[in-house]
């Protein structure tokens, strides 16, 4: 069979097993197996595919996709981002397009950010690409999961070495006062955290999901605290659910930030809050 053939097949079980975007998936894992960009696969979809350790590789990766529903991007170690590729594995969580909408909105802001913090970094996607967009003097991200923090560690050494990253519980790591701080924090109440798709509550990371009894706790912590770590007239940015909104922006508003904005996201979900220190 040649390569669009296996592509078809690969995209027929993912579908028949209920699995998201099977085309796409399909495409993916073959061309991680084959090495293949987009330009070459278009150019070669009648090249024949011979028996082999790439072929055997793509019919074992289906089965792992279908039987574990492990994440396609933990299969094949990589996730896109901003324009940027980052490696992923099940130690920290997978970047998502929700979170793009996040980093557009502040660049467009264009806030101060000669520095910037990301507090709960994961994968370092968030400082990494504000980095490399907004070039501040000073960029750090923490976490306090020191696994998380060796994946963000490669991410940053590969993609933008300036980036500092260091293990930190919220703040309790931190010195100094920064322009820009900003947060995608656990938000999932716990007794949700099992009712969310295989993908996510079987493979990625509880501690980066769990935002404890009603998904506030964090952002209780990191709004009461983050003015003691913001330059005069800093932003505090913050990720959140779809419903807590309101609540969030409350709490920032108490701790003493002005002009708080819930700004939506590309599906019309509120997606992130924004206010300046007063």
């Amino acid at each position: 069979m040649n390569r669009k053939i296996w592509v078809t097949y690969g995209a027929e079980m993912l579908r028949e097993a209920g699995i998201d975007n099977p085309d796409g998936e399909a495409w993916y894992l073959f061309s991680h197996c084959f090495s293949l960009s987009r330009e070459e696969y278009l150019f070669s979809m009648t090249t024949s595919v011979e028996e082999g350790e790439e072929l055997e590789q793509y019919k074992a990766l289906l089965d792992r996709r279908i039987s574990e529903r492990i994440p396609l991007q933990y299969l094949i170690g990589t996730q896109d981002f901003m324009g940027y590729t980052f490696r992923v594995t099940p130690d920290v969580l997978i970047p998502r397009q929700d979170t793009e909408s996040v980093l557009e909105a502040v660049v467009e802001g264009n806030y101060p950010h000669e520095s910037i913090l990301d507090v709960c970094t994961g994968s370092g996607c968030i400082a990494i690409s504000l980095c490399l967009m907004l070039k501040p003097d000073v960029c750090i991200g923490t976490d306090i999961d020191e696994k998380a923090l060796k994946i963000a560690k490669e991410n940053g050494r590969r993609l933008a070495p300036m980036v500092k990253f260091k293990k930190s519980d919220l703040f309790s790591g931190v010195d100094g006062c920064f322009d820009l701080i900003i947060s995608n924090p656990p938000y999932i109440p716990t007794k949700d955290c099992m009712e969310l798709m295989p993908e996510v509550k079987d493979h990625e990371p509880m501690l980066a999901l769990d935002g404890r009894e009603d998904g506030l706790y964090f952002y209780r912590k990191l709004a009461g605290t983050a003015p003691k770590h913001l330059n005069a007239g800093g932003t505090l940015v913050f990720e959140i659910g779809y419903d807590q909104g309101a609540a969030v922006k409350t709490m920032m508003e108490e701790a003493g930030f002005s002009s708080v904005e819930i700004k939506k996201d590309l599906a019309g979900l509120d997606r992130m809050v924004i206010g300046t220190l007063a």
